[in-house]
């Protein structure tokens, strides 16, 4: 059993994150913020998969001034990203904006972010404070003889001491760097120094496979020592999949779970049935599934039969034929390759009417 660190809770609009709360899922928008219906199209999308809480940029007036529409529409907390410009985070949170992401060093000076706070206070919107590897003062640099985890470290509490200076502890904390041993390092330091909660993740962690790699490695570490309040798996791929992947991670901790979990083979020479594009069906057939149930997909009389038993539904294949089962129980026998895509479909189809 994992035990989590105990950490402060904030809330992100209506989601906590932090304390006894599960951890949250979260992605960003890769849309123009500009463009509301594009915008708003995304963060549907993304809650359909299971997002909790979605980020976006704010890079000018522009994007800021359509915040309070795409606020409004929005079926989850929305985070706003901002760098540079203390303006536009007071425009976020007079936009009605749940969460900030910024870095208080770098938007303007300390009369900036006494407004910056100051509004935060006003409409109790917390802070995210964001550290990334590619980001750290120079000085820190210098100390740290490069981006470590340790300038990282230091980094962030710097962040840190400029708010809690100003009476303000609706913060939550990440620590980002391309190598995930320099993220697990940096989260382990950081969790042994503070108690507000930790926003995980892998940044640029690449395509879609390697990136799902590096950051189920990394994340899934940091969450079995008990780091980690909320997370995003940062993907150069479609933002939906960021979600797939964090569920899927969380699952294999045990940690949560959403929509069904396929136990599929990895085929060997006993596999008699077309088993990869049995189990690709599968899979497409349930990705917009929400409901939690164990579904089997295997190739062969070895382990097929037993796993198949073993969850809610499930197909064994044999010489050119397969088993289906349901509960344990053998539903029907299949004759013929082409045959198995079909029925399998449709007793899928008849098992989710049934629940």
């Amino acid at each position: 059993m994992i035990l989590r660190k105990k950490t402060k809770e904030v809330k992100i609009g209506s989601v906590g994150v932090g304390g006894d709360n599960p951890v949250r899922v979260q992605s960003m928008t890769n849309t123009d913020t500009r463009d509301v219906a594009a915008t708003l199209s995304q963060i549907n999308a993304l809650a359909g998969a299971g997002c909790e809480i979605v980020r976006l940029a704010v890079l000018n007036e522009q994007a800021a001034n359509v915040l309070p529409e795409i606020r409004a529409k929005s079926p989850v907390p929305l985070i706003a990203d901002i760098h540079f410009d203390h303006r536009l985070a007071i425009r976020a949170i007079e936009a009605g904006m749940d969460g900030l992401r910024i870095n208080p060093g770098n938007i303007g000076g300390e009369d900036k972010v006494d407004l910056v706070v100051s509004a935060a206070k006003m409409h109790n919107v917390p802070i995210r404070i964001g550290v990334n590897s590619g980001s750290i003062e120079k000085d820190l640099l210098k100390k740290w003889s490069g981006p470590t985890p340790e300038a990282m470290v230091e980094s962030a509490l710097r962040h840190v001491g400029m708010l809690e200076k100003r009476h303000f502890e609706l913060i939550k904390i990440s620590l980002k760097s391309s190598s995930v041993l320099n993220t697990i390092r940096a989260y382990e330091l950081l969790a042994q120094k503070v108690d507000y909660p930790l926003h995980i993740g892998v940044t640029e962690a690449g395509t879609l496979m390697r990136g799902t790699v590096k950051s189920a490695v990394g994340l899934g570490i940091l969450l079995f020592k008990g780091i980690g309040d909320t997370l995003r798996v940062s993907l150069t791929a479609d933002p939906v999949q960021e979600v797939g992947v964090a569920w899927e991670i969380l699952r294999s901790l045990g940690l949560r779970a959403r929509g069904p979990e396929i136990i599929s083979c990895p085929t060997c020479g006993r596999t008699e049935i077309n088993l990869i594009d049995l189990a690709q069906a599968v899979e497409d057939k349930l990705k917009n599934i929400d409901q939690v149930f164990t579904v089997a997909v295997m190739g062969c009389v070895v382990n097929g039969p037993g796993e198949a038993k073993e969850a809610d539904i499930g197909i064994a294949g044999g010489r050119d034929c397969g088993i289906i089962f349901a509960k344990g129980k053998v539903v029907k026998k299949v004759r013929g390759q082409e045959n198995l895509i079909p029925a399998f479909m449709q007793e899928l189809d008849n098992f989710l009417y049934r629940r």
